[in-house]
């Protein structure tokens, strides 16, 4: 053997025995993948039954009937071809998404019913103090009517016909929709609770929680609130849980009041229901996609019956909303049913075409991926309750507040029995170009020194000199947008009032983003990438929403790496 080879394996003998002893006096190294026996720094087992405090048992995550799961990824968000309507408002940005639950189909008739009916039991339109909840919630009835066309169908008999039951709910304003997603919560919490032994099964049949400000709400609970803790029933929580003594038993109780069985429900952001409509991840080889789908080719079948006919509901052309008689493209003249066509890739029905839907987000001409391209949403208020000085806090009785909308009905704002909050940070104009947008809103020029202003830029303290008060369209001149006010006509109806003045735009931060094509559409807007904006107060027969969840939990290890395809849930 020569002295070269020799050497090497001395080299090689001794960096093992370095690394080994290393290895000993660390402890070794242990194998990667996760925790799955942990004791905690103090020495005490998760549940012991011995100890004092209870995590739960690490249950599988699983979505909520009708959500679907959408893994989170990066993507191309916006147009990849010409902008022929040259709006300039969709420019490709690539964005990251965190992962989250999607409603599988939009919102139906069937759905919103049930909501309007708890509304009119719980707060009886006969109560004066309630009188405008129910109506307030209603889909505006006008939304299909036409000056050149007879209106002999209207939105109140396509919302509680039963052939349209499992049809998308439309005449729905931004505020309505994000109204009946603070109810959903509340009601999906009340019956997984309710499933569990939590609360008791015959909490509406007792009268003293059927009405007014006797229901059951998330927030509530979960701050041990007496409007329904009386309603936990302990002794068959205990007797469900397992739980032997008394200690454990409040330990649990305690647990359950602290956190929501069921995600909040909400609007899906703008990225969100763009990431879900395009079901990217099912066109993908390894870790590159092959590329966004042509909307054209994409919607016609290619097997059996439906071969060649449009799977999706939009406008074909001038006069043809479905095509001939007995022979339709897509089968339809307005909307139909959320599960009339196929899903897409992630399990997720109705998102080319049928309705076009609300989702959270303020809209504004520019997306600021500079600013944030992780889980983009502009629209960011943060608010808390307020104190009411006696340890806790101030409720909605009967003064409830409402919003207006164009059709002069009344919204609430908040349900009687719920907390009052108030803003302490508003980020929907950050970065914006207002002077709100500024790193510090106090400013200093020729004609103004000292001054405070409020949210919408005007002084509310000019330091004692006496100094006029800037006006909105000095503060903020990127959005000189109509005024909304309104009168009340001689038969007592409340009407919105046109704005005559020479106005440069109609964002506010009032306008909400639009996404999708509908029924009245052409192909164009079927493309995800593009966007369209409203009035959160204003409801049409084209626009419905569907609900989001947050995922509750890490994205890693939740999914097996395949080749091709959706990646499959463990």
């Amino acid at each position: 053997m020569n002295k070269g080879r020799i050497s090497a394996i001395l080299v090689l003998i001794f960096s093992i025995a370095v690394i080994s002893c290393t290895g000993h006096r660390s402890g070794g190294t242990k194998k990667g993948g996760g925790t799955k026996k942990f004791t905690s720094t103090s020495g005490w087992k998760p549940n012991d039954q011995k100890g004092w405090f209870f995590t739960g048992k690490k249950a599988k995550i699983k979505a909520w009937p009708n959500m679907v799961f959408i893994e989170g990824g990066s993507f191309t968000m916006g147009l990849v071809k010409d902008d022929v309507m040259h709006d300039w408002n969709n420019s490709p940005r690539r964005m990251q998404v965190k992962s989250f639950f999607m409603g599988e189909t939009e919102v139906t008739n069937y759905e919103y019913r049930e909501y309007l009916t708890w509304l009119k039991v719980v707060f009886p339109p006969t109560e004066e103090q309630y009188k405008y909840i129910y109506d307030g919630a209603l889909p505006d009835t006008e939304v299909f009517n036409n000056k050149l066309s007879p209106n002999n169908f209207n939105n109140e008999t396509y919302l509680f016909a039963p052939e349209f039951s499992y049809y998308p709910v439309v005449g729905i304003s931004w505020l309505q929709a994000s109204n009946y997603c603070d109810w959903l919560t509340d009601r999906a919490n009340e019956k997984a609770l309710m499933n569990k032994g939590v609360l008791s099964k015959d909490y509406y049949v007792n009268e003293e929680y059927n009405y007014g400000t006797k229901y059951f709400d998330l927030e509530s609970y979960k701050l041990n609130d007496s409007n329904v803790k009386d309603a936990i029933d302990t002794t068959r929580l205990a007797k469900q849980l397992n739980i032997r003594n008394t200690n454990q038993r409040v330990q649990k109780a305690n647990q359950a009041t602290r956190s929501g069985e069921v995600a909040p429900f909400r609007l899906p952001t703008e990225v969100e229901w763009e990431y879900a409509a395009l079901a990217l991840p099912g066109d993908r080889e390894y870790n590159a996609y092959q590329g966004k789908p042509v909307v054209q080719n994409e919607l016609r079948g290619k097997k059996g019956r439906e071969r060649g006919f449009y799977m999706a509901n939009f406008k074909v052309g001038r006069g043809d909303y479905s095509g001939i008689g007995s022979f339709g493209n897509d089968g339809a003249d307005i909307t139909t049913d959320v599960r009339r066509y196929q899903s897409n890739q992630f399990g997720v029905y109705g998102m080319d075409g049928n309705v076009a839907e609300w989702t959270a987000d303020v809209y504004r001409p520019i997306i600021d991926d500079e600013a944030n391209d992780f889980n983009y949403f502009r629209g960011n208020t943060f608010k808390e309750n307020i104190d009411n000085g006696a340890g806790g806090f101030e409720k909605f009785e009967d003064e409830i507040e409402y919003d207006t909308l164009n059709n002069g009905k009344l919204a609430y704002k908040s349900l009687p029995g719920k907390y009052k909050k108030e803003t302490i940070t508003d980020n929907t104009n950050f970065r914006d170009g207002d002077r709100m947008s500024w790193l510090n809103p106090r400013f200093e020029d020729d004609n103004f020194t000292g001054m405070t202003t409020d949210s919408l830029g005007n002084i509310i303290d000019d330091g004692g000199a006496g100094l006029v008060k800037k006006t909105d369209s000095d503060t903020r001149e990127m959005y000189n947008s109509p005024t909304r006010k309104f009168y009340v006509d001689e038969k007592g109806r409340v009407i919105l009032e046109k704005d005559d003045e020479a106005r440069t735009t109609e964002i506010s931060d009032e306008v909400r983003v639009v996404k999708g094509g509908s029924w009245k559409d052409p192909i164009y807007w079927l493309d995800p990438g593009q966007r369209r904006f409203m009035h959160q107060a204003e409801a049409t027969g084209w626009v419905g929403f569907r609900v989001a969840q947050d995922y509750q939990g890490g994205d890693s290890g939740k999914t097996k790496r395949s080749k091709t395809g959706v990646n499959k849930r463990k």
